[in-house]
């Protein structure tokens, strides 16, 4: 009798259960469909909203193109032409209303005040798309041993975009967003609960995840996956649209259920065994650009660099801030490659030698351009972007110039064009010592000037980017690579450098002019180191002179509104026996040698 009376309760508690299992189902289904129902009306109510913000911000465009016409008018009617022909129209049979009315015609009159868009109420103002446009820092102090220190924010570039025919939906902290948005479209901000109504906007070609830990996606990718996740990755199947998990932090077990769900697994961590992804630096916000104040004059320790309140792109001005940064060991090497990018030495000592050399070796290891060059080809997606390749043109006025003006080119890394206009012999010997270059040789004309010699080369040069040498002139071995960099970062057409050494032979003077013109726009710079953008350059042509046609260049990009990037100061020596005006110009450095100094 015990044993069927408690056979009897448990399948009274079983039926129960299976009564409550079944209510929580339909609980569980009425909520799925109440959640797809709110889903839908936010979605119609979004689309409802901004159909009426259209019509209010097209109605209030009417009205305010009434309001200049109406202003138009007005102008018009005040206008002293018009108050003339008013007056002799209206005084043309009466000689003293005409007198009278030319006379008041004469008078200054107060025009009309233009009308000006009024802000609409109930419309929000339109978000600016551009990468980084609301990615700006946000604490201008910084406190050191009690003192408290006011920065001028480093201004985060609003683009352009590398893959501009590309786009990427991307969940990811603020770190890797700041790296990875500038190589395609990139759409952010959107929630498990949205996806659905923001990336129909503008389908992406790829989602990228990253190992988050905050947001609302934080919770969908770590332990169980999400049904967010799930839904999105479902969304993205349907479309054909890759999918990209990249792991950069924490225990990678704590995500490997989610990760298991994407096409395509990436790591940052040496220890796991997925294909890598490492960081690498982003030249539109780890570069030499200087902060308008300039450093402060100490070296600091990477905890007084970097407080903990600091958002990303206050980290940015901070990386800018210190003349040295003391980083010790154990740093991740990503923070000192981003540290060493900005042009900061690393170390207890200020050096701008050493600091040059770092900023070239954190270069090397990587930019975000050549990770996701990587990324995109191992998932199948065209990873095309603009190329940095280069033509030089070689003028070659003296044929005693000629074997010392080959070596300086022979030197270099990335070029694919040599235009060397000179005598015949230039040709052969050109093809000897650049055998891996395209050689093309012009013979110039009795008479012919170094800027006629380098107009008829533009049109015979291939490369995105043109390069004008001196064969006067010493050029180190990273001389282009250097500049070239600067495109990277700089919005110029024209880059070069105005902060440069010189050798004065009779004198034996070393020189180093303008020190302080590194990294900065500037009205000009020598014309041995032009480096140009070839379509450009085309359009400006050059000056039918030996010297100066370098300065009629700079004229007509001040006139053209042509930015000029003067980078830095090494890697290059001019070279003359005597120049009075350098003289007068620039620092002495020593008497001896320039090139210790320059070539690094």
């Amino acid at each position: 009798m015990a044993q069927a009376e408690r056979a009897a309760e448990l399948a009274r508690l079983l039926d129960a259960a299976q009564a409550e299992l079944a209510a929580a189902q339909e609980s569980a289904e009425a909520a799925k469909a109440l959640a797809e129902q709110l889903s839908e009306t936010e979605r119609l109510l979004a689309a409802e909203q901004a159909t009426s913000d259209k019509l209010r911000r097209e109605l209030a465009e009417q009205r305010f193109q009434a309001e200049v016409a109406q202003w138009k008018l007005s102008s018009m009617k005040v206008a002293r032409w018009s108050r003339l022909g008013d007056a002799i129209k209206s005084g043309k049979s009466n000689p003293v209303r005409l007198a009278r009315g030319l006379k008041g015609a004469a008078k200054p009159v107060k025009r009309p005040t233009a009308p000006k868009r009024k802000l609409i109420a109930g419309t929000a103002k339109p978000k600016d798309e551009r990468p980084g446009a609301a990615f700006q820092a946000t604490s201008n102090t910084r406190t050191l041993n009690g003192a408290s220190f006011k920065l001028k924010p480093f201004r985060v570039p609003t683009g352009p975009n590398t893959r501009p025919h590309l786009t990427a939906a991307v969940i990811a902290d603020p770190h890797a967003e700041a790296l990875l948005r500038y190589e395609w479209r990139q759409t952010t901000g959107f929630t498990p609960r949205d996806f659905a109504r923001v990336l129909p906007l503008e389908v992406p070609h790829l989602l990228v995840v990253e190992s988050v830990t905050q947001g609302p996606w934080a919770e969908e990718i770590t332990g169980e996956p999400g049904e967010g996740l799930k839904a999105l990755l479902a969304w993205c199947a349907e479309r054909g649209i890759r999918t990209v998990f990249w792991h950069t932090k924490g225990d990678v077990s704590a995500y490997a259920a989610a990760a298991e769900l994407f096409e395509h697994r990436f790591t940052a961590d040496l220890t796991v065994a997925w294909p890598r992804l490492q960081f690498g630096v982003q030249p539109r916000v780890h570069n030499p650009l200087p902060l308008a104040g300039g450093r402060i004059d100490r070296v600091l320790t990477l905890d007084q660099l970097l407080p903990e309140h600091l958002s990303y792109p206050d980290v940015l001005t901070s990386y800018r801030w210190p003349a040295a940064a003391d980083c010790p060991p154990g740093t991740p090497q990503w923070r000192l490659a981003e540290i060493a990018a900005c042009g900061t030495p690393i170390g207890t000592e200020a050096d701008d030698r050493r600091a040059h050399v770092a900023l070239r070796r954190a270069y090397a290891m990587g930019t975000m351009s050549e990770r996701i060059d990587e990324l995109l080809d191992a998932i199948g997606l065209p990873s095309a972007r603009p190329t940095l390749n280069t033509s030089v043109l070689l003028p070659v006025l003296d044929p005693y110039l000629m074997e010392h003006a080959l070596a300086q080119v022979a030197k270099q890394s990335g070029v694919d064009q040599l235009i060397v206009i000179g005598p015949p012999e230039a040709e052969l010997r050109a093809r000897d010592v650049l055998p891996d270059v395209e050689v093309i040789h012009r013979r110039p004309h009795a008479a012919m000037t170094e800027g006629a010699m380098l107009n008829a080369g533009i049109d015979l040069c291939e490369a995105d980017l043109v390069a004008v040498m001196d064969p006067r002139d010493v050029y180190g071995p990273h001389y282009l690579s250097d500049l070239r960099r600067a495109f990277l970062f700089s919005t110029a057409d024209i880059v070069g450098k105005a902060a440069f050494y010189a050798h004065l032979r009779k004198p034996q003077a070393t020189l180093l002019k303008q020190p302080e013109a590194e990294y900065t726009y500037l009205p000009e710079i020598t014309g041995g180191t032009l480096l140009a953008r070839r379509n450009a350059l085309r359009e400006l042509g050059f000056a039918d002179l030996t010297e100066g046609w370098d300065e009629v260049l700079m004229r007509q990009c001040r006139t053209d509104g042509i930015k000029v990037f003067s980078a830095d100061r090494f890697g290059y020596v001019r070279v003359r026996d005597e120049d009075r005006w350098l003289l007068g110009a620039a620092h002495l450095v020593e008497y001896g040698s320039a090139e210790p100094h320059a070539l690094i």
